[in-house]
């Protein structure tokens, strides 16, 4: 399969007004992309294209906007093919059983889930008809063990992980690559409300290095950073009261 290189189109990455899809777009743009860049606060994009104007597009959207997303795929799509897809738009709220809010949980669905879908159903038929493109989901860790305080925010983002995995052979016949990103704790503006110790924080700018690598290398699974991406990997298929031992101790941060 041929990964995507900056003369064959350009990069779309989504939530990239800040943190990490802001940094994933500024290093696409210095290895030579052109990228368009979505997220809802047009001012915050308008300033990342200031910075870059002869390599960034902005096209402020919001993912869970059906008819907006099919809309701004069209209008990328019309400045170039679409090669690489970084669908990184998200939101986290901690939530816990002792409060669990319904309507909390669904407005994260919608976000997380939903806007990818939506982005998905728009992005997929332009690549399926090139045959060629790759596309970058970015779950978390979180999506590969049922965590305490992360009840919404893991479901969906294991949700994500299964929507890559199921989307993977279907894909493959179009020579399309897909990618699920899983990075751990990185210094964003989400992760700075966090009132409990995250081991191994990363800086953004080596977490978005490290995910534009692992999709160069057409990884399926791009987990970082190995210290907690490999715990989180071995805990989920322990025996069920070890597993939850573990994650007690976890409950009581």
């Amino acid at each position: 399969m041929s990964i995507p290189k900056p003369t064959d189109g350009l990069a779309w990455v989504t939530g990239a007004s800040s943190g990490i899809g802001r940094e994933i777009a500024i290093q696409l743009a210095k290895s030579g992309w052109r990228v368009a860049i979505s997220a809802r606060r047009a001012d915050e994009l308008a300033a990342l294209v200031a910075l870059y104007p002869d390599k960034m597009i902005a096209v402020p959207l919001d993912i869970t906007d059906h008819d907006a997303v099919l809309a701004a795929v069209g209008r990328i799509e019309a400045e170039g093919p679409i090669a690489r897809v970084i669908l990184n738009a998200g939101t986290y709220v901690r939530d816990t059983g002792d409060a669990f809010d319904a309507a909390r949980f669904r407005a994260q669905v919608e976000v997380n889930l939903i806007g990818t879908a939506n982005c998905l159903e728009a992005v997929l038929p332009p690549l399926r008809t090139r045959r060629r493109g790759q596309i970058g989901i970015v779950s978390s860790l979180a999506g590969l063990a049922g965590l305490p305080g992360a009840v919404t925010y893991a479901t969906t983002k294991a949700g994500l992980i299964a929507m890559a995995q199921s989307l993977k052979p279907d894909l493959d016949r179009y020579d399309i690559a897909i990618s699920a990103i899983c990075p751990g704790f990185v210094k964003t503006p989400l992760t700075a409300k966090n009132k409990f110790p995250m081991p191994f924080l990363m800086e953004v700018e080596a977490a978005a290095a490290t995910m534009i690598s692992g999709l160069d290398a057409d990884r399926f699974l791009i987990a970082f950073p190995a210290g907690l991406a490999w715990p989180l990997r071995i805990i989920r298929f322990l025996p069920a009261p070890l597993f939850f031992a573990i994650t007690k101790r976890m409950s009581n941060q």
